[in-house]
């Protein structure tokens, strides 16, 4: 593991930028607006990673826009992570993100079960997580999935990463935001370093294995300071002194 996080360390610069997008600003979820997936093409050639599902709801004109705003993206080779309700779009309709290699899916167990059921048409072998995950992934076409649980089992079809850093006990609403964020950042410093300095490792699973790492130090850092009152907010604070820890030191 301490290779892997010198690995992201060493691709870690601040030339990469996130922009913020708020689906509802543009009335997505309204039919009467037909040229709703149009406006927010107005946004992509600004993006370096678009991060689809935290907050988003089911709406189904919502999802019918978003699934025209992911086809639009995989066409400009935008990296997409998603996560939440995004993974409910998906498991409807894999063949949203199959093949498509810059995505990255962060389910929790439920959600993983859910994907599992839709794409491999097995039930999960509870027993044999890293195959499991391995198998998903292979199924969509090698997209990386991070299924996250008390060890974060990560793959790309081809390898498997495990990030079992310590956390905590204490598991907050909307800690799965604070990973598909910063893993939304770090795909794009991954793929601008290249393969070249993952040392063999797919970029996307270098970053994933950065941005499990990443959330659980500050996890851990928070509850530090704050026990069983420790809240997502509180673990942002933590983002700084969290990564310096981790990638700077």
């Amino acid at each position: 593991m301490a290779v892997l996080r010198g690995w992201v360390a060493s691709w870690a610069c601040p030339r990469g930028t996130l922009e913020p997008l708020i689906l509802q600003q543009f009335q997505l979820s309204k039919c009467d607006i037909p040229d709703a997936v149009h406006e927010v093409e107005k946004w992509l050639p600004r993006l370096h990673a678009l991060v689809v599902g935290p907050g988003l709801g089911r709406d189904d004109a919502l999802l019918k826009n978003v699934k025209g705003i992911l086809e639009a993206s995989k066409a400009r080779a935008i990296p997409i992570i998603i996560d939440a309700d995004g993974l409910w779009l998906i498991a409807q309709q894999p063949a949203l993100i199959q093949g498509y290699q810059k995505a990255v899916l962060t389910p929790n167990h439920m959600e993983f079960i859910r994907l599992c059921e839709a794409v491999l048409r097995d039930p999960v072998d509870g027993s044999d997580r890293r195959g499991a995950v391995l198998r998903l992934s292979q199924a969509l076409g090698n997209v990386t999935v991070v299924q996250k649980g008390e060890q974060d089992v990560i793959s790309d079809g081809k390898q498997v990463l495990e990030c079992s850093l310590q956390g905590s006990n204490r598991r907050c609403g909307g800690q799965g935001d604070l990973l598909s964020g910063s893993l939304g950042v770090l795909v794009h410093w991954a793929l601008h370093a290249g393969p070249e300095k993952t040392n063999g490792f797919s970029p996307l699973l270098v970053a994933a294995f950065g941005a499990c790492s990443l959330t659980r130090q500050c996890n851990h850092q928070a509850f530090q300071k704050h026990g069983r009152s420790t809240t997502t907010t509180t673990m942002i604070a933590e983002i700084g002194p969290a990564f310096s820890k981790l990638f700077e030191t």
